[in-house]
Parts: C-alpha cells; structure tokens; sequence
C-alpha cells in the first residue's frame, strides 16, 4: 500500500481544556468508540476504584488529575486515529505546548456552565500560533449554563476566532431535549440515562410531543437567527485555523458525542508539510524521519525504563530500522517500538507520517531530537523551552542514596517537566519549574520511583535572563542575582525580582540579556 493512501487515514489530534472541563472524560468515552475498553472509569473514579484509562501514572489515581500527556492509538472507520490527553492543570502547561507540536488539529473542550477560562486562552494561543485547526466541543449541556448565543460571543470575543455552531442545542440541564445537527439534518433526541435517538428532520413531524414543546420551538428559532446572522461554513477557513466548528453535548451522559466525533474526524486533516532547517517534508516522503515531543521514565516501573514519544513525519518506521540523530550524527537501531493506550503496551511493527510511537530511549535522547534517514540532514523546528517562575534548591535527604539521587534528577529532567541549574558559585542543585504542583509530583516520583527522599528549600519567584558566554563576570552576580547554568550548560542569571533585573540593566547597559518569553513569544 502507497505511503500517501496510509498517510490519508491518520487522524492525530490533542484534546485541551481547562482543568475539571471533561477533557479527560471526553477521551475515555472516545477510547470506548475505538473498542479499546468495556467501560469508561471517570478521572474523579477514586471513590469507586475506577479510574480513567489515560491517567496511568499513581499519583495521578490518588489526585483525580492528569499531570502527564497520554497517547492513545486506534482505529476508527478505517482511520488510524491518534488521541493526546494532555495534562489541564496550569503547571504543565510546558508539556502541553510541546505536545500541540506533534498534532494536526486540536479538540478545545469548554465547560458551558463556566464558559472561557483562563489555561483554555493560553492553550488556544498556542494553537492559533501554530495554525492548528481548532474544533470546539461545548460540554456539560446536560447541567444548567450559559445560553448558546453568550457562549458563542465569548469564543468569537474572548478568543478571537469565527464560530460555526455544528449542531444547536434545545434546551440545557433538566430541560435539556436534545440538538439540532445541522451537519447530518437530523435531531438527536436526549433521553437521560438512555440511548440517542436520531430523528432525520424530515420525519419531525411524526414526534408531535416533542416539536410542540416550548423549548424546542425557541430553539428553531435561535437557529434560524445563527443560520441568517452567523458565519459562513468554511471547511479551507476551519483548516487554516480561523473558523473553529462548535459542538454541543455531554461527555458524561454521553450525549453528542458520537456525533461529534463522526464529523471531526472526517473534517480534521490528515498529516501534512512541517518544517525544517532544509525547509519543508512532505510526509509521503519515501525517507523516514520524525521528531521527539516528549520523554517519559518509568512507564513500566519494575523495569525502570525510558520511553521517548516520537512524531513521525514521513515515510515509513519500520521496527529495527537504522535512523540517524540529527543532532549528533550518531546512528541508531529502532528495535523496541511501542504504541501505547496509557500505560499497557503493544509491539508496533511499522507506522506512517502523522502515527505517534514510542521508541526506547537508551540514554541518547533530548525532547526536540530529529530522527532521520536518507543523504540529507535537517531538524524540525525545535520545540519551545519555556523559562520556570519557581526556583529551589534540592539536596538528597540522605547522603547514602546521592547514586539513586542523581539518576532521578537526570531522567526526571530530561522529561521536560522540571528543569535543572547548577549554582556556578556553589555547584548546589536548582531546580525550576512552572508551578507548585511540579514539585509535589517530582517529590513524589523521586521517593517512590528512585527510593530517593528529598529536601526543597525555596529560593522564591525569580526572573530568568540567559547571557551570552562571553558576556559572563561572576563579579557582577550574588545571592540575590544568582549566576547558574542550565543542563546545556549555558550561562543564567536568576534575578530576584523586577526592580533588581532593570537595576542590572541601567548598571550594565552592554550585557545583553535573553528572556525566552520573547525569544518564543508564547506570552
């Protein structure tokens, strides 16, 4: 089979939320569509000992939250679809924005009982950045909320994107009847606790009781208002990203689900162009080649291993395989290849552009890695690094484990959650990250993972500024501005707050001084 026919069946695609909008149920019920699990286990199942299928990792179960990015594979009406569950929680986002790289379009999950919140606009930018197409997903319709037109307003506002509602809701909560599908022209009926009733629009007038009920009537009539007043479908406008379809539904119940799904996948694109320090690949591209978005150690933990996640972005992976490392030029043997559902796994033998796998990473990997096979080298565009706001010394609470110690702060940090510093003064460990929830969660794995207990000694909120080599003089640092260097070995200055940066700045007006926020401009 040509390459481009397996190209044209992937479907990859991330789902993103706010924390608690039903992103993670949302994939549960997805992964039932698939035949991948007989019943769905809620993220909040700690009460019934059910828990969602994509949370593998312990502290996830014990906390009813997704702190890492699951990757989900299977087939669905001939497609091969690949799911991203990527954590909501605000202090990993940096794992989320690298996931979005390894995507082709992205399901925005918002709660309709809270409307737009704020994590929902940071993902959203990145995606918009990125020109991902955006399919929106209002969940929750079965609680009662905000009206349809207001939720609607507050995307196109809030969020800066045209709308295009696929399906109209008629009625919310207790009154809640069902929606219009204005793509399959039909009315799916709701019945709480029941299957979905499908009802094509030209047999409505056989369901007296329900085109009769008062609800019903106003919500034809504020679909009639949207379909005059609202935007123009666009498949080109949704696939440059400036159009985003709007769904209505409940993850839980299920209800729209089904419907929604039936449409994105055949509305989201297949795997296409990416771009490389060569310019662009196309993913017919007979030569292999991908990149890595992600690692993670212990999936398994009785065998202590490293995975890395790998895009494919042309060509065809075949397990065994010789690749190069771009970055090195070393080459590589591809022999234990895994797709993964969480944390079970299934050898996979051979993938195509757009498949996401995880490859065994013998200690030779870095997030952004380009794995390649052909005459020519090139990287993709590297993925984002993104500077920490929480700063802490860490030190091993007993001296006998510094061997068990030091192997968790190397693999740990090289998953990307956490990042590394060295005191150039004291050589102490520094440890940054985004938000207090990283710590609780390296703390943790560290003690149960590496058998390493910890000590953390806050340092507080700094200011990150990266200086050229040449432009470093220890004489021009102190504890308060803190010289360090990042695990890449380049120079940092850690300042302690905003007066103490442009002190620094009117003192020494040569020293250029890099904020990777605007190096990145993911702000």
């Amino acid at each position: 089979m040509s390459i481009n026919n397996e190209v044209s069946k992937r479907k990859t695609f991330a789902i993103i939320s706010h924390p608690d909008a039903g992103k993670t149920t949302m994939t549960e019920k997805l992964l039932l569509y698939g035949n991948l699990i007989r019943s769905a286990g809620t993220v909040k199942g700690k009460k019934s000992g059910k828990f969602a299928t994509s949370d593998w990792m312990e502290i996830e179960k014990q906390r009813g939250i997704s702190v890492t990015s699951s990757v989900m594979n299977f087939t669905y009406d001939d497609l091969h679809i690949n799911i991203l569950d990527t954590p909501g929680h605000e202090d990993f986002s940096e794992d989320t924005y690298r996931t979005l790289t390894a995507v082709d379009s992205v399901v925005m999950i918002i709660d309709s009982t809270k409307g737009i919140e704020a994590q929902t606009i940071k993902l959203f930018k990145v995606c918009r950045m990125r020109g991902i197409p955006i399919f929106t997903f209002m969940n929750k319709l079965d609680r009662e909320g905000k009206e349809p037109l207001a939720l609607l307003e507050e995307l196109e506002e809030v969020l800066e994107i045209d709308t295009y509602p696929m399906n109209w809701p008629a009625g919310m909560g207790k009154g809640f009847l069902g929606i219009f599908d204005r793509h399959g022209d039909q009315f799916v009926q709701h019945h709480p606790g029941d299957t979905e009733t499908y009802i094509p629009n030209n047999e409505l007038s056989n369901h007296k009781d329900l085109i009769e009920n008062p609800t019903f009537k106003d919500a034809q009539q504020e679909l009639e208002l949207v379909t005059e007043a609202g935007n123009e479908y666009s498949e080109e406008a949704i696939l440059q990203g400036e159009l985003t379809p709007v769904f209505f539904g409940s993850a839980l119940s299920p209800f729209g689900v089904q419907v929604f799904f039936d449409t994105f996948i055949h509305l989201a694109p297949s795997p296409t162009s990416r771009k490389t320090t060569l310019g662009p690949i196309e993913p017919d591209n007979e030569d292999f080649s991908g990149f890595i978005f992600k690692i993670q150690a212990n999936m398994n933990p009785a065998h202590r291993d490293r995975i890395a996640f790998l895009r494919v972005c042309s060509g065809k992976f075949d397990r065994g395989m010789t690749v190069r490392l771009a970055r090195t030029g070393k080459e590589l043997k591809l022999a234990q290849s895994q797709q993964m559902v969480a944390s079970s796994r299934d050898t996979v033998d051979e993938a195509y552009a757009g498949d996401i796998i995880g490859v065994y990473d013998p200690n030779a990997y870095q997030i952004g890695d380009t794995l390649l096979v052909g005459k020519n080298t090139y990287e993709y565009d590297e993925l984002p690094q993104f500077p920490p706001e929480l700063f802490k010394k860490v030190t091993a609470k007993n001296v006998l484990k510094s061997k068990q110690f030091r192997k968790g702060i190397e693999q740990l940090v090289q998953e990307g959650a956490i990042q590394l510093f060295r005191d150039q003064m004291t050589d102490a460990f520094i440890l940054g990250a985004v938000g207090e929830l990283q710590y609780q969660v390296f703390t943790y794995r560290m003690q149960h993972e590496y058998n390493a207990e910890v000590m953390l000694e806050s340092i507080g909120e700094r200011l990150p500024r990266w200086l050229k080599e040449e432009q470093v003089d220890r004489k021009l640092f102190d504890s308060g501005n803190l010289l360090v260097r990042d695990r890449n070995n380049q120079p940092l200055v850690l300042f302690r707050n905003e007066f103490a940066l442009n002190w620094f700045k009117d003192k020494n007006p040569e020293i250029e001084l890099i904020d990777l926020f605007e190096v990145n401009d993911y702000t």
